[in-house]
């Protein structure tokens, strides 16, 4: 973590929040290896503490903040101390998120709130927060981590998926706006597809077995990486991350209705294996708080997760060869997703 009176570094300065676990744990790892100065927003002291010293020996330099993105004043407080500390903000991630796996009948409405003001709200305020100090210098990048679910919604993650749509409607809102203003800010959106983090054993879990990423599962390093390119890269408008992500955007734009019918017939059954979660769940109160542990960046699926593929280098370099491969490979998608359904 910084040291008072240390000299600042010539990376750039990076918030990134929900970064003590997960996709965010990964990708304070790729902005530090770069030398980036790195200030970690999250709720759990765990997972925080152990995320800057890796931070620091990747070769960036760590800036602890607590907070709950749910809390606006908090977020813009949290904005501020960066501020203080480094003199502005060059790249802000949006990243924090909650969730629940259960039918909608059986989602709470006090947890179907809190999912939507942390996984939702919590995007606007760290956006209000970054804008706030962007805007007058003319310059900067908001990076909002999105899913292949900000556009196809599946089953038993109703407030999860309500959430992403809704970041995507306010991003592209905002985007327009900065557009018109010909503003030097700029927004981008990075769709992920499953991965393997510590989310399946943290959420809070009604359904019959144990929270599982629907395969393929890629490992965080992947959403990193893409992360950390759409920050230097931002005048695309989004990056889809993994042969899955563009299959199912490519499939929901032109059969919606097929895909409905397949995802009812095997997204529930894909979306949870045998066991039960083993650690308590996260919505409320960090999982890796005082009396929790580090979870570190990967979850119980490595055996099966791959760290990388064609299309995510397709998506980085789209001209107009990556565009025909990459709806060539849609193209295919579409055929086998077709087959699937009919076979059921």
């Amino acid at each position: 973590m910084r040291r008072a009176g240390a000299p600042h570094r010539r990376g750039r300065v990076v918030v990134v929040t929900g970064a003590s676990g997960g996709v965010g744990r990964a990708t304070v790892r790729a902005f530090a290896a770069r030398g980036d100065r790195v200030a970690l927003l999250a709720r759990g002291r765990e997972g925080l503490a152990a995320a800057a010293d890796e931070v620091e020996r990747a070769g960036g330099e760590a800036l602890v903040v607590p907070v709950d993105v749910s809390d606006a004043k908090a977020v813009d407080a949290a904005a501020q101390q960066v501020v203080d500390v480094y003199g502005h903000i060059d790249v802000w991630v949006n990243n924090a998120f909650t969730g629940v796996f259960a039918p909608f009948t059986e989602v709470h409405p006090d947890e179907f709130r809190r999912v939507t003001e942390v996984t939702y709200l919590g995007y606007v305020f760290g956006t209000r927060a970054a804008l706030r100090h962007m805007l007058p210098r003319d310059r900067g990048t908001i990076v909002q981590v999105g899913s292949a679910l900000a556009y196809r919604g599946i089953p038993l993650q109703s407030a999860y998926c309500g959430a992403k749509h809704a970041i995507q409607g306010f991003n592209e809102s905002l985007r327009c706006e900065l557009l018109h203003a010909r503003s030097g800010v700029r927004t981008t959106m990075v769709q992920l597809p499953g991965l393997n983090t510590p989310q399946f054993d943290w959420v809070l879990n009604r359904m019959p077995g144990r929270a599982r990423p629907v395969a393929p599962v890629y490992q965080p390093e992947v959403a990193a990486r893409a992360i950390v390119h759409a920050s230097s890269h931002a005048r695309r408008r989004e990056y889809w991350v993994g042969g899955s992500t563009a299959a199912t955007l490519l499939a929901n734009a032109v059969i919606p209705g097929l895909l409905d019918r397949y995802l009812a017939r095997t997204n529930v059954d894909a979306q949870q294996e045998e066991g039960r979660p083993e650690g308590p769940a996260n919505l409320w109160s960090p999982a890796d708080g005082p009396h929790g542990r580090d979870f570190g960046a990967h979850g119980r699926f490595d055996d099966e997760s791959t760290a990388g593929g064609p299309q995510q280098w397709l998506s980085r370099n789209r001209g107009r060869l990556g565009a025909a491969l990459t709806a060539g490979a849609g193209a295919l998608a579409f055929r086998a997703l077709a087959g699937q359904a009919r076979r059921r």
